[in-house]
């Protein structure tokens, strides 16, 4: 027996055929059977071929499927603005055109374009972008141009330079049009895959894709009741006013911002939640401004001093500093002092996502807050009611020869204070102030008030239009700003 024979047999535990003579033969072939045995051979029939798969879907992962549900309805919004300038810089100063009149600089007009996305909501036309896509001076045309090529003049239902939200109307007569549902953004979950939709750089409609990086960023924007869903979609611009859509192809955002120091994506990029512009959308389409709720306090975020001076177990919260009386926040009992965490069982981590909160849940509804009082958690329900609307006399446009011309100004009532973000105190509040105007010019911002007028005190828009019809050969205006109050000189 060869000794290779004798070596498998060891291994197998099989004696050695001893003194038994076999022939060269049966050796070989006990041999050849030990070792098919030991490594039996593969199979040689040739496997079964491979089939081609019946669908892309199955052949690769693909967000194909749901591109052709939403991009119908992303479309591209296009701004022109008929705009006019002058030769002298000093053309468009009042105090030059009094004495040289409106001779003094040709003024020339140029078109300025600008460029953004916008989603179709509805069958009829109505689309929603944001408002800086549209705003600026002068007279403006906006066109809207399909996915598949067709264009459509719009015009602007309504907008919100605070939200950032704007709803167009497509002037289309009888057509019917592609549309995205929106999707209720709170199911929303940090991870969750999503899509952008848009026309970045004005190169055409684009997908980008990535996750929900964050939810509820609340420290970005103006709005003191907007919230942010923060995805990593790459988002450039022209990206503003697209669609950001969830797994489903339904609306669960408008894309409006991106964090970048280079102006390119870098993965840091903004949308306003669904629930927030459903509203804007559904009020425009009904003709209906909309509405914040009316709380009747003053709300701050709770920072780690403010938490560590209240025995709170987490830096999270707003608190109540102030509240008004008679109003709804006093009504419902809630208290200064009172931390609020919790509005309908949602987190709050600031003052801005209380007031978020509030405003989706609408005005008419109730609201449970969720608060801490001296330590203890208590349960608030309140009612949700609009501001008290401004008499006729309590709001003026301010127009004339002195530095309040272009300004919108309200006596200050608790709504009022409570838009603003003020404390009520006697003076008179700048609503608005008009672009190109003198008031803009001199710096007057919203929240301003005003306190006196040449030594004169301000109580009332009535008191501050008598002061302004007088003329004066040096105007001098005390101003408060938040916490600090400015004194302007400005020559008659």
């Amino acid at each position: 027996m060869s000794r290779r024979l004798k070596e498998f047999a060891a291994l197998v535990g099989v004696g050695l055929l001893g003194a038994l003579a076999v022939s060269a033969l049966d050796r070989h072939q006990a041999e050849a059977q030990l070792l098919d045995n030991l490594f039996p051979k593969e199979s040689k029939e040739a496997p079964a071929p491979r089939e081609v798969p019946p669908s892309r879907e199955m052949a690769q992962y693909s967000f194909a499927p749901i591109v052709r549900k939403a991009a119908p309805a992303v479309v591209n919004v296009y701004v022109q603005r008929r705009v006019q300038t002058f030769s002298s810089p000093f053309a468009n100063d009042p105090f030059f055109r009094q004495f040289f009149g409106d001779a003094f600089g040709q003024p020339s007009e140029r078109i300025q374009s600008s460029l953004g996305s916008g989603v179709i909501v509805s069958p009829d036309g109505i689309v929603v972008t944001n408002t800086h896509v549209i705003r600026g001076r002068g007279e403006t045309e906006i066109r809207v141009a399909l996915a598949d090529k067709r264009e459509f003049d719009a015009k602007v239902l309504t907008q919100d330079d605070k939200t950032d939200i704007a709803i167009l109307k497509i002037e289309n007569g009888d057509q019917r049009f592609p549309t995205l549902d929106f999707e209720d953004s709170d199911t929303l979950e940090v991870g969750d895959m999503v899509l952008a939709i848009g026309n970045p750089f004005g190169v055409g409609q684009t997908v980008t894709s990535g996750i929900v990086s964050a939810l509820a960023r609340s420290e970005i924007g103006n709005s003191d009741s907007q919230i942010f869903i923060q995805t990593d979609a790459a988002i450039n611009p022209g990206n503003s006013g697209g669609a950001l859509v969830d797994m489903s192809g339904k609306l669960v955002g408008i894309n409006t911002m991106i964090f970048s120091q280079s102006g390119g994506s870098q993965g840091i990029g903004f949308a306003i939640p669904s629930n927030l512009v459903r509203l804007y959308a559904q009020g425009a389409a009904e003709g209906r401004k909309v509405e914040r709720p009316w709380l009747g306090a003053r709300l701050e975020t709770v920072t780690r001093d403010v938490a560590g001076g209240l025995g709170l177990d987490r830096v999270a919260g707003a608190v109540v500093s102030r509240v008004s009386d008679n109003g709804p926040a006093a009504n419902a009992g809630l208290k200064a002092g009172d931390v609020i965490v919790h509005v309908d069982g949602f987190e709050v981590a600031d003052a801005r996502a209380v007031q978020y909160r509030l405003t989706t849940r609408g005005i008419g509804q109730k609201s449970k807050l969720d608060v801490i009082r001296k330590g203890a958690p208590q349960s608030i329900e309140m009612t949700l009611v609009a501001a008290p609307q401004p008499g006729r006399d309590d709001v003026r446009n301010l127009a004339g020869q002195h530095p309040l011309d272009g300004a919108r100004v309200s006596n200050i009532l608790p709504g009022v204070a409570d838009e603003l973000g003020i404390d009520e105190s006697e003076g008179v509040v700048v609503l608005s102030v008009r672009r190109s105007s003198t008031a803009s010019r001199l710096g007057f911002q919203p929240g301003d008030i005003i306190v006196e007028i040449s030594g004169s005190p301000v109580a009332s828009v009535r008191e501050l239009e008598n002061l302004l019809a007088a003329r004066q050969r040096m105007w001098l205006v005390a101003v408060r700003r938040g916490d600090k109050v400015f004194n302007l000189q400005v020559p008659g």
